[in-house]
């Protein structure tokens, strides 16, 4: 059998002579179809299944072991000794340049496979052709003494072979080339090494100009039109050129008519950078086609869809990975239904294991799907608050107040009170403030009715649910409840306009008489004047006013009034910074 390194060094040289363009990474070893489950007694020599019967043939001629090739032939014990050398000589350069067929399509099962026409202790793997004859390449399972039960290259396919190969040397090109390039390295000559090696350039060449010509038309249309030059071609040209190059490369290889260990070898490296190719355009293709669709969800502001295709890129750039991963597994001659079986019992294994990986991939696409947040909120999730940043596969992130970065699993955030800030159209302001005891109910009545007329005036202010009240006598303190709300979303203004109406109605309570409460005991001494006495008196002579009038506005201004009043206050005040500004 042929030793690892130079299996290795024969899979390396001709992964070099598949790529189009240098920079693509492949696997590190390739291994071709292994021979199936082994049976007692054990062949040395691998020939229990008709794949073991092909390859351990071929390796043993590559490493020129002929002796060891003829014990792959099914020939007397004389015949085997006197012609079993120049036989295997002459099968393997037939098989190398006549064999119409894929060595990845033999059997690896010990009892063969069902071929149509053929028997059942036989295998065809392929048919040999020297023009004018197609001969049929049989194995036969034979008893062997040592090795139980093996396959051997049948007595009828060899009977045939000396006139096939008496017929394609008389044919032979390379006989006139010089000696030095028919020297074999790795069991190939090397002038096919060259002729391998030359075509990466010519193909990538090729690949280039097919591509150019193929978008000639496209970009005179365009040009012809006035319409602007597709620029996102340079998305997807990478591994187009190399899909191209590839293709273009294997049938350039077809030509040189390699061995047929080699071109099983090549055969199996061109399929992987081809899927890898493919997989890189899915790749790229994908990208581009969600990032169009997130941005038109986003332009008709559908921005939880934009959040929900996001997290679909992800989930599809996974699937691509997988399938592009077993197609590789597959080309590289694995058996897949095994493979998918074990996946299947693996994944149930791993679904129940990965329950809460499970719950928070769902519990994302729930989330999204429901649009219940979107990145960019500011939202408050337990007693935790903060502006949304990422929802990923497993958990959403959120950049808190205090700027940390808090991570919360979407499993745990579908099941839970989420509190968005951002989708309020108005913010709710619900003051509660405390007067001296001192306050008369007139004093109080006047202090009610300017906070009123207050926010009914300010521009800022929903007039329709804006009340102020006398709330009830505390401990310390009479209560006035404010409640109204204010038009603004952005948390910035509000703040501004709160503190606006705040300093307000602190000139109210002054221009009532009264002032704030304090939770703490008044000590009067000797030389306390009290409350301002004038001030006081104003503001009952304007409650006694509105008694003689009939206009006290309580328990509300009249509709009327509170019509003439809506939006009259300036805001921002004309002595305020904001207020000059504008003028």
């Amino acid at each position: 059998m042929p030793s690892l390194g130079n299996r290795l060094l024969i899979c390396l040289l001709t992964l070099l002579a598949c790529l189009p363009a240098a920079g693509q990474k492949l696997p590190g070893s390739i291994l071709h179809p292994q021979a199936g489950a082994a049976s007692a007694p054990v062949d040395p020599l691998g020939r229990q299944t008709p794949s073991g019967c092909v390859f351990g043939f071929l390796e043993a001629v590559q490493q020129g072991k002929y002796q060891t090739a003829g014990q792959y032939l099914q020939l007397s014990a004389s015949r085997r000794q006197s012609e079993g050398e120049e036989l295997a000589k002459q099968l393997k350069a037939v098989l190398d340049r006549a064999l119409v067929g894929s060595l990845k399509n033999i059997s690896t099962q010990p009892e063969g496979s069902s071929q149509e026409g053929v028997p059942l202790n036989q295998e065809k793997i392929g048919t040999v052709s020297n023009g004018e004859t197609d001969v049929d390449v049989l194995l036969i399972r034979v008893n062997d003494s040592t090795g139980g039960k093996i396959w051997l290259f049948s007595a009828e396919t060899l009977a045939k072979i000396p006139d096939v190969y008496a017929d394609l040397e008389a044919h032979q090109v390379e006989t006139r080339l010089p000696a030095a390039l028919r020297n074999e390295f790795l069991g190939m000559p090397v002038w096919q090494w060259l002729a391998l090696f030359l075509a990466i350039p010519v193909s990538a060449g090729l690949a280039w100009l097919l591509i150019e010509l193929a978008l000639i038309p496209g970009t005179l249309w365009r040009r012809y039109r006035n319409l602007p030059q597709l620029r996102r071609w340079a998305l997807v040209s990478g591994p187009v050129w190399l899909i191209v190059g590839v293709i273009i490369h294997r049938i350039l290889a077809a030509y040189l008519r390699l061995p047929l260990l080699h071109r099983h070898y090549y055969s199996m490296v061109a399929r992987v950078v081809f899927i890898l190719g493919a997989g890189w355009l899915a790749l790229r293709l994908l990208a581009r086609g969600m990032e169009l669709l997130r941005h038109r969800a986003l332009a008709r502001g559908h921005a939880g869809t934009g959040s929900l295709v996001l997290l679909g890129q992800r989930i599809l750039k996974v699937l691509v990975i997988i399938v592009a991963g077993l197609a590789i597994l597959s080309a590289l001659g694995f058996n897949m239904t095994t493979a998918l079986a074990g996946l299947g019992i693996g994944g149930l294994a791993v679904g129940f294991g990965a329950q809460k990986t499970i719950e928070n991939l769902f519990g994302g696409v729930s989330v999204l799907g429901d649009e219940v947040i979107r990145v960019g909120d500011f939202c408050r999730v337990g007693d935790r608050a903060g502006t949304v940043e990422d929802i990923s596969l497993r958990s959403t992130r959120i950049r808190t107040v205090e700027r940390t970065e808090l991570s919360v699993p979407n499993g745990t955030l579908a099941t839970i009170n989420v509190e968005n800030f951002t989708r309020r159209d108005k913010i709710l302001f619900n003051p509660t403030f405390g007067l001296r005891y001192e306050t008369s109910a007139d004093q109080m009545r006047y202090l009610v009715a300017e906070i009123r007329r207050l926010l009914y005036q300010h521009p800022k202010v929903e007039t329709s649910s804006a009340r102020a009240r006398f709330a009830g006598f505390g401990e310390n303190a009479l209560s006035v409840e404010i409640f109204s709300f204010v038009l603004t979303q952005d948390f910035a203004e509000f703040t501004a306009i709160r503190e606006d109406l705040l300093l307000r109605m602190m000139d109210i309570v002054a221009r009532s008489g009264t002032g704030f409460a304090f939770p703490s005991r008044t000590v009067y001494l000797g030389r306390d004047s009290g409350l301002d006495r004038g001030v006081s008196e104003a503001a009952i002579q304007k409650v006694r006013q509105w008694r003689q009038e009939r206009q006290l506005p309580f328990p509300d201004f009249a509709p009327t009034e509170i019509a003439e009043l809506r939006d009259s206050l300036p805001y921002p005040p004309p002595d305020s910074a904001m207020g000059n500004s504008r003028r």
